[in-house]
Formats: structure tokens, C-alpha cells, sequence
């Protein structure tokens, strides 16, 4: 029968060489045709009947390959600690399914940022007349907060926090980004002024100058 082994090679497979590699399959496919014919010599008739039946590729485990031909795979068991702010920029609109319970609770957040899901938001959140006039928030960002995602739900949920204008204008996006990596864009407080100089235009003394490397 024909024997169909599959491998995945990477960089490290270079250094060997292919031609490495193709004894290392050859010696294979000797092991197993040598064990296919032996099998069938002792089944005897029912033997090749069977084999009849069952047609196909032969080599299903993977333990039969060298362990460089095999993907490595893994899970996450558990989070260390949470980088990101769960604060995405995005836009809202109503459900596809208009019969359901949960069309009449929440609204779905489309994140702007395609790694972050999909959130299903409080209606309560939006603008009192976005169920009659969703067409008129099309066009307008939100800034949304994850609050929980369940392990079992496709949709994060999370709570509306602010709007912030219409989308493509500078200062909506600029306060967006801002708010998506956490950096706090408030005004200093006056105890922070008072640091700086009173009296103005203050310039820099010339021997200040000189003790600093001119960066300018």
C-alpha cells in the first residue's frame, strides 16, 4: 500500500541537510513497508481482503517519526499579569438577531483594533436614541472597557465609557489611542506648575548651558 508520511521541517532541518533528511524518511518507509508485508503473509487471505477494505494512508501515529518532524503544541493555563488596559476604541450596533433576549439588553462593540474581541455592551451605556437611530452612531467612536469575558462566550462583555466625536477627526482619534495604552492625558495639577518657572520668558543661563550636552 502507499505510505504517506508528513513533515514539518524548519530552520534547524537546514543544517543537517536534505539529504539527512531523506535517509531519515527512507529508513522509515522501509520499517513500515517491511512490517505491512509481514502482517499480510500472516493474515493470509483475510489478510488481503482486508487490506482491500482499508485503503488509504497507513501511518497515523506519530510516534513512528523522528521527533524533529513534530509540531510542538501547548496551552495556557494561567495569566501572570494583565499588560493590557482592556480599553478599546470602536463602534457600536445593534444585533443581528432582533427576536432575541439579549437584543433587547445589549449592543455589540466593534473594536477598531482587530485583536481585540467583540463586546457586547448594556444598552443602558448607549445614547438614548440609538435602538430608533442606530444609522446616526455609525460613524461615532467609543471608547469601551472589558470588564469580564466567560470561557464559554464568543463576545467579551464590558460597560461604555465615554464618546468620543465622530470618526477620522484628530482629536477623537488622538484621545483614543491615548486611552487604549493607558498614558494620562489629564492636566497637571497646580502643584505641578508651580515647578516651573514664574517669570517669564525664561531662558536658559549660559552656565547651565554650558554644564549640559546640547540636544536640541
Amino acid at each position: 500500500p502507499d505510505v504517506i508520511i508528513e513533515a514539518q521541517f524548519d530552520d534547524n532541518d537546514a543544517e543537517h541537510g536534505q539529504d539527512h533528511l531523506q535517509d531519515m524518511l527512507t529508513d522509515d518507509i522501509k520499517k513500515l513497508s517491511l512490517d505491512t508485508g509481514e502482517k499480510g503473509k500472516a493474515a493470509g487471505v483475510t489478510g488481503v481482503h482486508r487490506a482491500k477494505q482499508d485503503d488509504g494512508p497507513k501511518v497515523n501515529d506519530p510516534r513512528l517519526l523522528p521527533d524533529e518532524f513534530l509540531q510542538r503544541t501547548a496551552k495556557v493555563v494561567y495569566i501572570l499579569e494583565k499588560k493590557h488596559s482592556r480599553a478599546a476604541t470602536g463602534f457600536i450596533k445593534l444585533l443581528a438577531d432582533r427576536n432575541s433576549e439579549l437584543f433587547k439588553r445589549c449592543a455589540m462593540f466593534s473594536p477598531v483594533d482587530h485583536r481585540v474581541p467583540r463586546v457586547y455592551v448594556p444598552l443602558a451605556d448607549c445614547p438614548p436614541d440609538f435602538v430608533t437611530k442606530p444609522e446616526a452612531y455609525s460613524q461615532m467612536l467609543f471608547i469601551c472597557r472589558i470588564m469580564d469575558w466567560k470561557e464559554d462566550s464568543n463576545f467579551a462583555s464590558g460597560q461604555l465609557c465615554k464618546s468620543l466625536g465622530q470618526a477620522g477627526e484628530i482629536e477623537p482619534e488622538s484621545e483614543g489611542i491615548l486611552t487604549e495604552y493607558g498614558v494620562d492625558f489629564s492636566d497637571f495639577s497646580p502643584e505641578v506648575l508651580e515647578c516651573l518657572p514664574q517669570n517669564l520668558p525664561w531662558v536658559i543661563s549660559p552656565g547651565e548651558l554650558a554644564k549640559r550636552r546640547d540636544l536640541r
